[in-house]
């Protein structure tokens, strides 16, 4: 007998029959597991157990029952799966920090929002929320289909009414075979506004529906960040992205100390591990200004950071941990759902309100149709009741004298079969003036609501009067002044992208640089006394040349007499304990040439350039910094000149004085020397013989200061300046009595 012939046996190709089992797990796992209902935005697990926690009667005014319980009778009825996972999607649905609205209101440990497990099912407890009540109110009258469970002995819902707008309440994740769901939640009321104005105006565009409700609203809250045209993109085709960032507050701590306190975090993320990326980022030393994070949380959250030096730019410190961390993410938007007929679809924002409103529609006419149906049914016997209290004599004769006195009374009275049966099991305390009356204004009553609901079945207008009334009443219950209800994360502006520069890993401390005469350069710490550096140690046949305060966090100009600038960052600077380095290890220095300047650079500054030969210019600081060890050529001295004086041009200076060789003097106004980026300059003043001396800037009306020769630290100034105001290029004349003999303003 051959393996064909024995029973239970087809043969069929592997890859036909590999590819048909997959398909059938592939659809199970779409329609049945991953994928929310774009109905009432549940999965068959979340269904199931809001059904089962419904049948044992967990609402939120009874006593909650162990989850123990609920799980048990959800896999034991509906859900044939493991306990475990059926227990963490029941957990999911009571963390109020992973869903919006939670749905489920536990008592025990559900876990929390640094990553710790739920207690053990039989120690838990839970019962529904509001919300959970209004997905399933009106479910048993007939508004939406049942099928039978995975046995056969019961019967389930498809679908809930969803009366809350869960979809986009709560969102949803989930990843099927080739697909996936990713929809943020929202707040309550913004949808129910925009649902609203679309029942008002049906071709109402995205821009209207998004003024109302203009993007996500986390349950941890934070800020986003996305620009508003992308999130208008994302809503529009139904995928894109937002971002999340922290939110966070600069604490003043007295004496100019600082912390930043972060009191809300992006959604998803758990502090815990948000804590442990810090933490590990200061022990790398990634982020040399951050000093220390400390997680200061209770009911809410509140991590600090401690800055390494208060000169730390706040702002700065958090776009670095932006960068670094989890304290902004990206939240993706794929609307995907299981449309009414099973099959997955992406929609946008406008089709997703559509949809539930069509779903909402439909159950308000299936509901109305099923009173319909009640009312009938209560009329009918109404009816029958109001003929036998006008008939009642008779009706009591039949009753005693008559052995089958049901077709009697159906002859005798036109009565069907069911006001028959209802007049015979009257009881005779019911047959008074009184009860006669009550039936006569139920009918009444009855009649009415029949004739109203009958319109509303009717009329699709009545039927969107109808919603909106539901649609009011969601917005107050959850309206912006209520606990629950307020919005939660905010807008901001999109940063714009900076890259964060080296200087801003740098903690901002005082330093003092220091250059030898053979061009060795340190920096010692803090700002020393520049009049009290004699103790300073240097290499035999070296001694100081120039000594000026900074920052770390600064950079350093080096400017050749060549005309060639060069940049260090004073943190890469040598410590002061040594003698230092050369600067021909750091910049590629020209060989011959001598150090003319070095200063700090400060954004905005302007500077005086001059060469030996008197000419000049002005340049703008930060046209002087170079990025590579090469530097920048800004001054070309003409033939055997050389860059002699660079000055920083203090605020509010107006005026050059300049002094030759030739120890003639002139001043003359600033603005009458040009601003260069590169080039020789025009000339400032006019020599016969020899060529420029020294040159400064100043205030005219504060006249012109030296310091007098000697040891007596005394200064002098001559106000007034007119005799060599003159014009630039001028040959000047003899400075005033006094001057010093080396012809140098400092």
């Amino acid at each position: 007998m051959s393996a064909t012939d024995e029973p239970g046996i087809i043969e069929a190709p592997f890859e036909t029959a590999l590819s048909e089992r997959y398909l059938v797990y592939a659809l199970s796992t779409i329609t049945a597991r991953s994928l929310p209902d774009v109905r009432d935005g549940l999965k068959p697990v979340h269904r199931r157990l809001l059904w089962a926690m419904r049948l044992l009667k967990l609402d939120p005014a009874s006593a909650p029952k162990k989850c123990a319980r609920v799980v048990g009778d959800v896999i034991g009825k509906y859900h044939p799966h493991g306990d475990t996972a059926v227990y963490d999607a029941l957990v999911r649905l009571a963390q109020d920090f992973a869903l919006r609205y939670p749905l489920v209101e536990g008592q025990g440990n559900f876990g929390n929002i640094d990553g710790d497990n739920a207690a053990a099912m039989r120690y838990t407890e839970a019962r529904l929320t509001k919300a959970a009540i209004l997905l399933m109110d009106g479910v048993d009258d007939e508004t939406v289909p049942f099928r039978p469970t995975y046995n056969g002995e019961e019967e389930e819902p498809e679908v809930f009414p969803a009366a809350f707008p869960h979809l986009l309440a709560n969102g949803a994740t989930g990843i099927a075979v080739g697909m996936a769901t990713s929809i943020p939640p929202h707040n309550v009321a913004e949808i129910a506004a925009a649902a609203t104005l679309l029942l008002d105006d049906p071709a109402a565009n995205l821009a209207d529906l998004m003024a109302l409700m203009p993007g996500p609203d986390f349950p941890t809250g934070g800020l986003i960040v996305e620009p508003r045209e992308s999130l208008i993109e994302a809503y529009a085709t139904g995928r894109g992205s937002v971002r999340l960032r922290a939110r966070w507050a600069q604490e003043d701590l007295g004496r100019g100390t600082w912390s930043i306190v972060i009191s809300e975090i992006p959604w998803g993320v758990q502090k815990s591990r948000l804590i442990e990326q810090i933490a590990q980022i200061i022990a790398d030393k990634k982020l040399p200004i951050l000093e220390d994070v400390r997680d200061e949380s209770d009911a809410e959250i509140r991590l600090v950071l401690e800055p390494r030096s208060r000169n730390v730019d706040p702002a700065q410190l958090m776009e670095s941990l932006f960068k670094l961390t989890d304290l902004e993410t990206r939240v993706s938007i794929n609307l995907n759902v299981l449309m009414p007929d099973r099959t997955p679809r992406v929609l946008g924002l406008r089709a997703l309100l559509q949809a539930w409103l069509d779903h909402r529609q439909d159950v308000l006419v299936k509901a109305s149709r099923h009173r319909l149906a009640e009312i009938a049914d209560r009329l009918e016997l109404v009816a029958g009741y109001i003929i036998a209290y006008l008939n009642l004599d008779e009706v009591i004769r039949i009753i005693r004298t008559e052995d089958e006195p049901k077709p009697v009374l159906m002859a005798a009275f036109d009565l069907t079969e069911r006001q028959a049966e209802a007049i015979l099991n009257m009881r005779l305390r019911s047959l008074r003036k009184l009860e006669e009356m009550e039936l006569r204004r139920e009918q009444e009553k009855l009649l009415a609501e029949q004739g109203e609901l009958e319109a509303l079945v009717g009329s699709a207008a009545r039927q969107k009067t109808a919603l909106k009334k539901q649609l009011a009443a969601l917005m107050k219950d959850y309206g912006a002044d209520t606990q629950l209800g307020r919005r939660r994360s905010t807008f901001e502006d999109a940063p714009v992208a900076v890259a964060i520069s080296r200087e801003a890993m740098i903690e901002r401390e005082p330093v003092t640089v220091i250059l030898s005469q053979r061009n060795w350069i340190r920096a010692q710490k803090g700002h020393a006394d520049l009049s009290a550096l004699d103790g300073l140690k240097f290499k035999e046949g070296d001694g100081l040349a120039r000594a000026f305060h900074a920052e770390t966090t600064d950079r350093i100009l080096i400017a050749a007499s060549g005309g060639r600038f060069f940049t260090l960052l004073a943190n890469d600077l040598p410590g002061g304990r040594g003698f230092g380095e050369p600067i021909t290890l750091m910049v590629d220095f020209p060989a011959g040439e001598d150090v003319v300047a070095a200063l700090a650079h400060k954004p905005g500054m302007k500077l005086l350039l001059a060469a030996s030969d008197g000419r000049g210019f002005l340049a703008e600081g930060d046209e002087l910094l170079a990025e590579t060890r090469k530097g920048r050529q800004v001054v070309n001295p003409k033939d055997k000149a050389r860059v002699s004086i660079i000055r920083p041009i203090p605020e509010g200076h107006d005026h050059v004085a300049v002094i030759g060789e030739n120890r003639k003097l002139l001043v003359f106004p600033l603005e009458a020397l040009p601003v260069m980026t590169r080039g020789q300059g025009v000339a400032l003043q006019k020599y016969k013989d020899g060529g420029l001396a020294d040159a400064i800037t100043l205030k005219l009306v504060e006249g012109l200061s030296w310091k007098l020769q000697g040891d007596s630290n005394r200064t002098r100034t001559e106000t007034d300046l007119t005799p060599w105001l003159l014009s630039r290029a001028a040959a000047g004349r003899l400075p005033p009595q006094g001057f010093p003999k080396d012809n140098k303003f400092q």
